[in-house]
């Protein structure tokens, strides 16, 4: 009895040692993100929509430091601008204008001055196309909750996960999917070397509009490495 006694607690610490050793990795384990959208940039109107949502945000976090309405701004261009920081620009003029924001045409007629640049990033991992949403999570929710009890109701759920599926898939698809290709738009407020308000978001490019949001600087270096 003794020696089996033994036997069992030299079995146990064994199994302990093993567990420990396979819970550690010699490097951090990977594991995704929450799942999370990220809009896509497909056309000028979207532009348009990007001016709209910086100057909402960026006009609501002036007034919550105390920026007094009425001070006056001036829209910088960046250095070699791209076909998108040309418009980008026209649009946020615009759009500041018919908020009642005063804009002024010249940089020392303004206290405050609102830049805005561009980064493109190009991904060579592979892009995945699908990712399961909000209707496939929805009905698998249901079959877990009903559990494997009901033949027929089990039928009856698989096809109802086969067509939330589909709608999941058409409502990715429709976009493009994701890309190899985002900006990070970064909109900055500054006096006098200080930064008053600044906003930075991420969107999708379809990979051939690359080009578009690219400085003239970048786009002439690509054109000598193609023709080469």
């Amino acid at each position: 009895m003794f020696s089996k006694t033994i036997r069992l607690a030299i079995w146990a610490s064994a199994v302990a040692v093993l567990a420990g050793c396979a819970s550690k990795a010699p490097i951090p384990l990977a594991e995704n993100f929450e799942l999370t959208v990220q809009p896509k940039v497909r056309s000028a109107g979207h532009w348009d929509l990007l001016a709209r949502d910086v100057v909402a945000q960026t006009l609501g976090t002036l007034e919550k430091s105390g920026i007094d309405p009425n001070t006056q701004l001036h829209v910088a261009l960046p250095p070699s601008p791209s076909e998108f920081d040309l418009a980008f620009r026209e649009f946020l003029i615009t759009k500041l204008v018919q908020t009642g924001a005063g804009v002024r045409q010249m940089p020392n007629q303004a206290l405050l001055e609102v830049t805005y640049h561009t980064q493109v990033v190009r991904h060579t991992s592979d892009r995945p196309h699908f990712i399961p949403g909000q209707f496939t999570m929805l009905a698998s929710g249901l079959m877990a909750a009903y559990g494997l009890r009901n033949q027929h109701l089990d039928m009856q759920l698989l096809a109802g996960l086969g067509v939330t599926a589909a709608m999941d898939y058409a409502a990715s698809t429709h976009t493009g999917g994701p890309t190899n290709t985002e900006m990070i738009l970064t909109t900055t407020v500054t006096r006098d070397g200080q930064y008053i308000a600044r906003k930075t978001d991420v969107y999708y490019l379809e990979n051939v509009d690359a080009p578009l949001f690219m400085r003239s600087s970048y786009r002439n270096v690509n054109m000598k490495v193609v023709t080469q």
